[in-house]
C-alpha cells in the first residue's frame, strides 16, 4: 500500500515538472532532462514511471482533463436552472486550479501538436466531444434548435480563444475575470437578436 502511494506521489511530481518544463522550453524543444530538472528527478526515473516521453505527455494532458472534469462536476452539483447548467460548463474551463499561466501554455501547445501525435489527437477528440455534449445538453432548453449548433460553436471557439490569448500574454491570466467575461458572452448569446426586416418597395 505504501509503495503504491509513493508511486502516485512521484507521478504527480513528474507531471508537475512536465508542466513547468513545457512552459519554460516549449513542447517541441523540451527534453527528458529538462523535465527531470524541473521535477528534481532523473531521465531514467521518468522512463521507469512512464515508459517514454510521449506517454508522459499524454498522462500530463490527462491530468489537465481530470482538472477540467472536476471543475465541471463541482459546478454542476449546485446548478438549479438551465442557465446555471450552461454557465457551469463554461466557467469550468476557467477554474482557478486549471486556468494558470503554465497550464495555459501547456494546453495550447498540446492541441497544436495533436495532429502529429495519435495519442494526443485521441485525447483532443474525446475532450471536444465531451464539451460539445455538455453544451448541447445545457443549451437544449435555452436555444431554438436552428441556433443551437451556432451558439455551441461560438462558445467553444470563444473558450479556445481565451486560452490561446492567455498563453501568449505577458500578464498572468485572471481566472475570476475570465469567468465573469465568459458568463457575459454566454448570456449575450442566449439573447436572440431582433430579426432584420426587409422593406420591399410598393
Amino acid at each position: 500500500m505504501a509503495r503504491r502511494k509513493i508511486r502516485d506521489i512521484r507521478h504527480e511530481e513528474l507531471i508537475a515538472g512536465t508542466i513547468r518544463a513545457v512552459q519554460a522550453h516549449g513542447f517541441a524543444a523540451v527534453t527528458m532532462a529538462d523535465i527531470a530538472t524541473e521535477a528534481g528527478s532523473t531521465a531514467p526515473s521518468i522512463t521507469y514511471y512512464f515508459g517514454s516521453k510521449d506517454r508522459l505527455m499524454e498522462d500530463t494532458m490527462r491530468h489537465l482533463l481530470r482538472l477540467l472534469r472536476a471543475a465541471f462536476l463541482d459546478r454542476i452539483r449546485t446548478a438549479r436552472t438551465p442557465e446555471d447548467r450552461l454557465l457551469a460548463v463554461v466557467e469550468a474551463n476557467f477554474a482557478d486550479r486549471l486556468f494558470t499561466p503554465a497550464q495555459c501554455a501547456l494546453w495550447t501547445q498540446f492541441w497544436a501538436n495533436a495532429p502529429h501525435a495519435p495519442g494526443l489527437a485521441r485525447l483532443h477528440r474525446i475532450n471536444r466531444a465531451r464539451v460539445a455534449t455538455h453544451l448541447d445538453h445545457a443549451l437544449a432548453p435555452l436555444v431554438a434548435p436552428d441556433r443551437r449548433d451556432t451558439v455551441r460553436h461560438v462558445l467553444q471557439s470563444y473558450m479556445d480563444g481565451v486560452w490561446l490569448e492567455a498563453a501568449q500574454s505577458q500578464t498572468p491570466p485572471d481566472a475570476a475575470t475570465a469567468r465573469a467575461e465568459a458568463r457575459a458572452v454566454a448570456r449575450l448569446l442566449l439573447s436572440r437578436p431582433p430579426e432584420t426586416q426587409t422593406h420591399q418597395e410598393k
